[in-house]
């Protein structure tokens, strides 16, 4: 790709020495910031406040996880003793979801906003998306970056964005044919949906709506080469995982281009990337090497983060100058270090299914299983619940609806219940497997 067909060809094709340099810049001002502003990292880092720590001196420093910032939060709430601005200066709020207990509240200045939305747009620009294009999207507009968030950095990338969000499907349709829609940003499982009702009421086929590009996000799946190649037939788009992301480190720190199924990661300027192996040792960013992401804000203002945990396990796949051009190392996520799953864009535990299930003395034992049927996306969580001793089974219809409503406000995501008799399921003294994984 020509240097002027990248959104940002100042930072997008620097050599990793001139990057790098860029952080040491950035991370010295943050550095004094953090350690100056932040409560919990002043608690958590004593030994470190008032004296210099570079970026290779992190690997010294303890890891932050999102039950540090749980703790934070509950002390001081609503935001959290790691907030490092004043109050008047946050401008925007969102919530995490498919956690255990409160949800986390993230807040942001409008610094901060602004550098999420370049990103981004740095993001979907490298999936390619254009000004020339009109985009739908339709991710949930409530509380979760998603929404409002996503859609910031669509405009970024100088879309059309038609702010459509969840629901209505009939409707969408016609907006897609009505106003030239050319592309849509939703999750991947969503087009199954589209496809139903299309083929139910006698529509024209998918790729007939002339839509030319797909951006995904919120869910797995992707990596499913004939998932992709399904959907790609299907519709006749391009399909990209566009934003990869965590809403309390960065909405999109990676997408695909259009010259690799591989994530760029976009926020070098933002974030300073370490891996670290299951020792919490830092390993090379390099081809081939496997290990936890665990990213360091080095420009945040309202909730800075440093060695902050993402849980996810990545593989870099490449480093050096892709074929489209950018010089940004390329990954894959090829796992959870937790058994956290993934419904709808909604982040769901089973810890979070189980308190919803205990929650529930009279239906149910509190004893259960996690259904996941192949690799996913998937659309809901599938349940299989003892009923409670001496519930008769007149009354387990009534018992699933229950349970249902129960998961639902807990974990944040749709349930299906299945009742099962009571002691049907196997004990254990030992910890115990509530997900049942089945290949498809």
């Amino acid at each position: 790709m020509p240097t002027s067909d990248l959104l940002h060809p100042d930072f997008e094709t620097l050599a990793d020495g001139e990057v790098r340099a860029l952080q040491d810049r950035l991370w010295a001002v943050q550095w004094d910031y953090v350690s100056d502003r932040s409560a919990m990292y002043r608690r958590m880092l004593p030994a470190s406040i008032g004296r210099p720590v570079t970026l290779d001196g992190l690997q010294d420093l303890p890891l932050t996880d999102k039950e540090d910032l749980r703790a934070g939060q509950e002390a001081a709430y609503p935001f959290g003793d790691y907030v490092a601005c004043a109050e008047e200066s946050i401008v925007r709020l969102h919530r995490t979801s498919g956690t255990t207990g409160r949800a986390l509240n993230l807040a942001n200045s409008r610094q901060d906003c602004d550098r999420i939305a370049t990103i981004g747009g740095r993001a979907m620009h490298a999936s390619g998306l254009r000004s020339a294009d009109r985009v739908v999207h339709c991710l949930n507009y409530c509380m979760w970056t998603g929404g409002v968030t996503d859609h910031m950095t669509l405009e970024a990338a100088g879309a059309t964005v038609v702010p459509f969000g969840v629901g209505n499907t009939r409707q969408l349709l016609q907006t897609i044919r009505d106003l030239k829609i050319t592309a849509i940003s939703c999750t991947p499982s969503y087009p199954a949906l589209l496809e139903k009702l299309l083929r139910d009421e006698g529509g024209p086929a998918p790729r007939d709506l002339g839509l030319r590009l797909g951006l995904f996000g919120g869910e797995a799946g992707l990596d499913n080469a004939a998932f992709r190649a399904t959907m790609e037939e299907t519709w006749g788009f391009g399909v990209r995982n566009a934003n990869y992301g965590l809403s309390e480190v960065l909405s999109t720190l990676g997408s695909q281009c259009e010259a690799t199924t591989d994530l760029h990661f976009h926020g070098s300027d933002y974030l300073f990337a370490e891996i670290l192996d299951a020792a919490g040792n830092r390993l090379p960013i390099r081809e081939g090497t496997v290990g936890e992401l665990v990213c360091t804000h080095i420009e945040k203002e309202c909730q800075p983060l440093i060695r902050y945990r993402t849980r996810d396990v990545v593989t870099v796949t490449g480093t050096g100058r892709c074929a489209c051009g950018r010089t940004s190392w390329r990954f894959r996520v090829s796992g959870r270090t937790d058994d956290m799953f993934n419904v709808r864009g909604i982040n769901v535990f089973p810890s979070a299914v189980r308190k919803a299930v205990s929650s529930q003395p009279t239906l149910s034992s509190g004893h259960f299983r996690i259904r996941l049927v192949g690799p996913g996306p998937y659309d809901r969580i599938q349940l299989r619940v003892e009923a409670a001793e001496g519930l008769p089974e007149t009354a387990w219809p009534t018992a699933a609806a229950e349970l249902e409503k129960a998961v639902r406000e807990q974990a944040g995501a749709t349930a299906s219940v299945t009742m099962i008799p009571h002691d049907s399921l196997p004990r254990t003294a030992g910890k115990t497997d509530w997900i049942e994984r089945v290949a498809s």
